[in-house]
């Protein structure tokens, strides 16, 4: 297997909701893991100095995951609704896996009722508005990951 094609692999897990992934090709047999970087240094410190150094990484840990999210924003202001209507269960929960056009909830401005549709094929990871919340140009609506 040329060198191209592992890297090209090596992306494709890295860029993935993918742990891992195990190819045997002939002679070749490559397994790739992925190891979140939370877990790679979660250890515990020995002593005051490596308890700082340890939650000043956690931070930026995590400010990183959560930076590496896609955001689903309102393309107008108007008034959000989860549902397709009252007593309906919402389009999306957290944790739902979604699909490029999938509606994941209304936005109703002058009476007009806008679909939002998700851009990406994603997991929904958090959704940052209430029904019947109003919401602005731009807001964030959804993170997915």
């Amino acid at each position: 297997m040329e060198l191209e094609k592992v890297i090209t692999l090596i992306q494709a897990v890295s860029d993935s909701a993918l742990t891992g992934l195990i190819l045997d090709e002939g002679n070749l047999h490559l397994e790739l893991q992925k190891v979140s970087t939370v877990e790679q240094h979660r250890k515990e410190p020995s002593n005051q100095k490596e308890t700082e150094i340890s939650e000043d990484l956690n931070k930026i840990i995590v400010d990183t995951v959560k930076e590496n999210k896609v955001s689903v924003c309102s393309p107008l202001v108007g008034t959000f609704y989860s549902a397709p209507s009252e007593g309906e269960a919402p389009f999306v929960q957290v944790g739902d896996r979604v699909t490029k056009g999938q509606v994941l909830g209304i936005i109703e401005a002058m009476k007009l009722m806008n679909e939002i549709e998700c851009e990406q094929d994603g997991v929904i990871s958090e959704i940052l508005v209430k029904n019947g919340e109003i919401v602005e140009y731009g807001q964030k609506l959804f993170l997915l990951q």
